[in-house]
């Protein structure tokens, strides 16, 4: 049976079409995905991504145990509030899972994981807590009593139409930076997002979710689906678990080496295999100049060896077909390599992985 998140009944009462997405039953659209994914880059759009997994870790030694925990170095965390984009590694030095950690107190922190991962993830850091044997809690807040429902709004109006719908909330979030989350009453408003727009993602009580899903959509706020989310992240150039990388892959061969701390003495989990392996892929962003569609496992061929597409499809910023590929080290960014699509040898370009962010394409 499929797992159902507290915005189930509300996607069915906007005849939303329903996928099964890692065995939830998730809105693929409500009707253009198309017009979704343009209503996200010119106006504002909502998501459902209560599919997530919020976990509270507290206790005396939460800096300890994240710092060895995640390849980024939660030292950066400074201001109440502030997140930070990690990978959590496992002994081989590749991605277990890429998660954002929010910084509320040195014996407070929030970490939100991805859906598919939830029950490994967790299983991995409560092992890894009680082996350190440190002082921290770790507690899910996606099922049982404590359950938070998340809905992300992006787009150039988003935090209007947030401010318009909880005006108790505009004081304490209007001047949050990029990666800043505030506490406003019940509610957990974050300025991060996975489109490449501006907006906020909202934690708040599950049981509270729908009436806000429906406060927002009659504020004019229109409910996306996977479809568009898929389509706007990968014009944002942002990884996908399980299509940009997974257990077997390096965050260093996954364009996130930016989210490895290695400048410091600090250990963590991974980082022996990491440095001793280093660099062998790099990541980087393709577009096709013949007529085709980039997909997920399609061969590139370079001057300099064979790649593989992770992410692509048709970018409806940019009306051409985009993808994300892992490459040998020597491609260089303007180059001219192949695809192979279905037997045919199709010509794209090579470029920096990001292709639109906000509301305009930069490629």
């Amino acid at each position: 049976m499929l797992k159902k998140t507290v915005l189930n009944s509300a996607h069915r009462a906007m005849n939303a079409r329903m996928v099964d997405f890692g065995g939830w039953d998730m809105p693929v659209n409500y009707g253009s995905q198309i017009e979704e994914h343009h209503a996200v880059r010119n106006n504002c759009g909502m998501f459902d991504v209560s599919h997530m997994c919020p976990v509270d870790v507290v206790g005396a030694d939460c800096r300890t145990f994240l710092s060895r925990l995640v390849a980024n170095d939660v030292a950066k965390l400074k201001d109440s509030g502030k997140a930070l984009y990690a990978a959590m590694l496992n002994d081989a030095g590749c991605v277990i899972d890429d998660l954002i950690i929010y910084f509320l107190s040195d014996t407070r922190f929030r970490i939100v994981i991805n859906a598919g991962t939830a029950e490994k993830d967790l299983a991995w850091m409560q092992a890894k807590a009680a082996e350190w044997k440190l002082d921290v809690t770790i507690t899910q807040r996606r099922d049982g009593a404590n359950n938070l429902g998340i809905i992300a709004v992006q787009g150039p109006n988003a935090r209007a139409k947030v401010w318009e719908v909880l005006p108790q909330a505009k004081a304490a979030t209007e001047g949050l930076k990029a990666f800043f989350a505030a506490e406003v009453d019940q509610y957990f408003i974050a300025s991060t997002g996975y489109t490449g727009e501006d907006g906020y993602e909202i934690m708040l009580p599950a049981g509270e979710a729908e009436a806000m899903w429906n406060k927002l959509n009659a504020a004019g706020v229109a409910p996306c689906g996977l479809g568009a989310r898929d389509t706007l992240r990968l014009e944002a150039g942002m990884n996908l678990y399980g299509q940009d990388m997974d257990e077997t892959v390096s965050p260093l061969d996954a364009g996130l080496a930016w989210t490895v701390s290695l400048n410091t003495d600090r250990d963590f989990v991974g980082k022996s295999a990491l440095t001793a392996a280093g660099q062998q892929k790099q990541f980087l962003g393709l577009i096709l100049l013949d007529k085709g569609v980039l997909r997920g496992h399609q061969k590139v061929m370079t001057a300099h060896g064979n790649g593989e597409i992770t992410s692509g499809s048709f970018s409806p910023t940019l009306q051409q077909s985009i993808a994300l590929a892992r490459l040998p080290l020597g491609v260089q960014v303007g180059d001219e390599v192949e695809v192979d699509i279905r037997g045919k040898a199709l010509k794209a370009k090579v470029t920096k992985p990001v292709f639109a962010r906000n509301g305009k394409a930069v490629q």
